[in-house]
């Protein structure tokens, strides 16, 4: 048996076995043949993401947004779910395993579609799964993935287990798992707000709104649009995010400024809802800030939330801070070498 964390989002695809771990764009597009290769400089898999499933064969992440004429990108929760989520979390768990061994899943989905979505999310991965992936020299190499189990949790529950286990699945942080937390888990497209008093869920300060980072990157593709005539999709505006800088037709364009605008709106929008959402969870000991967008809205949004908020790390990729805890939540439950017992198979169904 073999334990994943994956974490299928609006912006990126996650997932870890402990060991390995697979970041790339939650997009895909046609396969093409590719009339001349070149191989210089360092590429990784996730580079060249090129697979068949079910006979039909994609260009998955980066690939697709290089090589694919139609590239399939999607906003909304249930075409993610329905038309990205296998092909997406297949081709992430195929790339970092290598054994035909019965895989275990732990995955997440926003607070506001986990009880519409968790049975039919499940039922798309569970089960077995041929995948083929053809490397950019004309090899290839196929792997059997078999599902056997999918454990769909509350997303940002993933940054909780993180900071309170250790790799091994062991509760090492006895002080947190005592405490009220809030959680602000900033994805590409949604914001999930969450409150856990002693590990136990709390649904009266827990929602999910869609003030993500696409929203701020839609107004800056807007803006491109009227200055510039093109139609600069917002998974295009990743690095220009970071840098303030974008090259459009040969003229850079410096967006610094309206970027810095849009990120401080969209912070104020975050903070109200905190305050409105939380008004009666005054007693809150600890506020963690996570998901990719916490990065980006981190120096307008922490001096509004009033509270004491978990710094953010800048050793690791805080994208990962789920797909970790669903790993370290998976070897809680399943794995017998864990140090802390797993709870019993009926308490597992009623997880």
């Amino acid at each position: 048996m073999e334990i994943l964390g994956i974490d299928v989002g609006f912006g990126f695809t996650k997932a870890t076995n402990g060991k390995d771990f697979i970041i790339f764009k939650s997009l895909f597009g046609e396969a093409r043949e590719i009339q001349f290769q070149m191989d210089i400089g360092d590429s990784s898999l996730s580079d060249n993401l090129h697979v068949t499933i079910d006979d039909q064969s994609y260009f998955v992440g980066d690939y697709a947004e290089k090589q694919s004429n139609a590239t399939q990108f999607t906003l909304h929760q249930e075409s993610l779910l329905t038309d990205f989520t296998r092909i997406l979390a297949l081709t992430a768990a195929g790339s970092i395993t290598e054994k035909y061994l019965p895989l275990r899943v732990v995955t997440g989905l926003p607070i506001g579609y986990l009880k519409q979505y968790h049975q039919q999310f499940a039922k798309i991965l569970t089960g077995q799964h041929d995948i083929t992936y053809h490397n950019p020299d004309g090899t290839k190499f196929s792997r059997k993935i078999n599902i056997d189990k999918v454990l769909i949790v509350p997303q940002p529950l993933g940054s909780v287990f993180n900071l309170l286990m250790d790799d091994c699945g062991k509760i090492v942080n006895k002080e947190l798992k005592k405490q009220k937390i809030g959680v602000v888990d900033i994805g590409f497209r949604t914001t999930d707000f969450s409150v856990f008093d002693q590990l136990r869920y709390i649904e009266r300060g827990s929602a999910t709104t869609d003030t993500g980072i696409s929203k701020s990157l839609g107004v800056v593709s807007k803006k491109l649009s009227e200055e510039c005539d093109v139609n600069v999709e917002v998974y295009r505006l990743y690095k220009a995010m970071r840098t303030g800088f974008i090259k459009i037709r040969g003229k850079e364009y410096n967006i610094s400024k309206l970027i810095d605008q849009v990120f401080a709106h969209s912070a104020r929008t975050i903070a109200n809802d905190v305050e409105r959402l939380w008004s009666n969870d005054w007693d809150i000991d600890t506020i963690i800030l996570t998901g990719g967008g916490s990065v980006e809205l981190a120096e307008h949004i922490q001096p509004l939330i009033v509270g004491n908020i978990i710094p953010l790390e800048n050793s690791i990729d805080i994208r990962m801070n789920n797909v970790q805890g669903y790993l370290k939540y998976g070897k809680y439950k399943w794995d017998k070498s864990s140090p802390e017992s797993p709870p019993s198979p009926k308490e597992q169904e009623e997880t």
